[in-house]
């Protein structure tokens, strides 16, 4: 998997030019460059609407589609806005953006911006421009040295913004770690031109280094446009490292919901007075009534003496307390049966006289 090692952009106004039309963005693993063009401010205009849409990332989903979805939503909005303002009337830009995926490089291309890859001491052109010459030299009626220093160099057959459709061309490069990549505005290549451009390369012990090199090579050649350059390196990200925690922990989890039967040497009988003591660093298992749950943890006999859990007094385990009101907890008391109203109970004492009255008035038994 690759990513960013580091990277470096910057655009200047040159030496002829008042305003920079160029625009250019940059958020890792995605870099924009534009080239605007159009009187009266109208291409600074197109170029930044065109970075613009990038701002939010490109969504989920294939790079390439994702790519050209952006790049012709853009390609509407500065068509439309050419369109609504007279001022801005035929405004449009260049735009080459490179997107870098897990093992390859994306790259969206319109216009006559370029991208160059450096590898292995080789510095190779990925896109082609879409203008008068660079179709001439497709069509092999001019060879590259004739194209740059054609009088018609500047004209480009294909931009956002001028037509409401625009075709984009989208590759795919596979990369590797060291790769070295260059976005730049046609204000480096048209001063600097590829055989001059390839040693500036050299010697360069960083990317800033290296940028300001090519920026300042731009001017001194002239410096007739704005210069816009990105620099981004590549190398591969070790996945062993990021693995080896999630490795360990899956392992920890294991060991930790393993369950193991211990031997009856490191058992605790529930009638034995003592237990044996376990060697050093093992697992051992405590014996607890059967209501409880069996533990495992690991131990030495250093840190913490094996002891066993029958030695010490068991705790007494918890009422359950009901969840039911507390005036429901209390039994009430059985009530007496309810007398009736129509025969009173007889007290005590009126029921002793009536036992000592029918005795006296019962006639008496004698002998005849």
């Amino acid at each position: 998997m690759l990513r960013i090692a580091e990277h470096f952009h910057d655009s200047d106004l040159g030496r002829q030019r008042q305003g920079n039309e160029d625009n250019y963005y940059v958020r890792a693993p995605l870099f924009v460059v534009a080239d605007g063009m159009g009187g009266a401010q109208a291409g600074e205009v197109a170029s930044e609407m065109a970075v613009r849409s990038f701002e939010g990332g490109l969504p989920d989903g294939d790079p390439r589609e994702r790519l050209v979805e952006t790049i012709e939503a853009a390609n509407a909005r500065i068509h439309e806005r050419s369109r609504a303002d007279s001022q801005r009337a035929g405004m449009g830009t260049t735009l080459t953006a490179a997107y870098v995926a897990e093992d390859a490089v994306v790259v969206a291309h319109v216009g006559d911006s370029r991208c160059y890859l450096l590898r292995g001491g080789d510095l190779v052109r990925l896109t082609r421009d879409h203008s008068l010459v660079g179709e001439l030299v497709a069509r092999g009626k001019l060879t590259e040295e004739q194209a740059e220093q054609h009088p018609q160099r500047s004209v480009i057959t294909r931009a956002l913004g001028p037509e409401a459709d625009v075709q984009v061309d989208v590759d795919i490069f596979p990369a590797k770690a060291g790769d070295l990549f260059l976005l730049c505005s046609d204000g480096l290549t048209s001063m600097v031109h590829e055989p001059k451009l390839r040693p500036l390369f050299d010697d360069s012990d960083s990317l800033e280094t290296l940028g300001k090199r090519l920026i300042d090579a731009a001017n001194a050649a002239g410096g007739r446009d704005n210069i816009t350059v990105i620099l981004f390196r590549l190398e591969e990200v070790d996945g062993t490292g990021s693995d080896a925690p999630a490795a360990a922990t899956a392992v920890s989890r294991e060991d930790d919901t393993r369950s193991t039967r211990p031997s009856r040497a490191m058992r605790c009988p529930r009638r034995a007075r003592a237990c044996r003591a376990p060697p050093a660093s093992a697992t051992t298992t405590c014996c607890a009534p059967r209501r409880s749950r069996t533990r495992s943890r690991t131990t030495t006999a250093a840190a913490a003496p094996w002891r066993c859990r029958r030695s010490a007094p068991a705790a007494r385990p918890r009422r359950r307390r009901s969840r039911r009101p507390r005036s429901l907890m209390r039994r009430p008391r059985r009530a007496a049966p309810p007398r009736s109203r129509e025969t009173p109970a007889p007290s005590l004492a009126a029921s002793a006289a009536g036992a000592s009255q029918s005795a006296s008035s019962s006639p008496s038994s004698s002998p005849s």
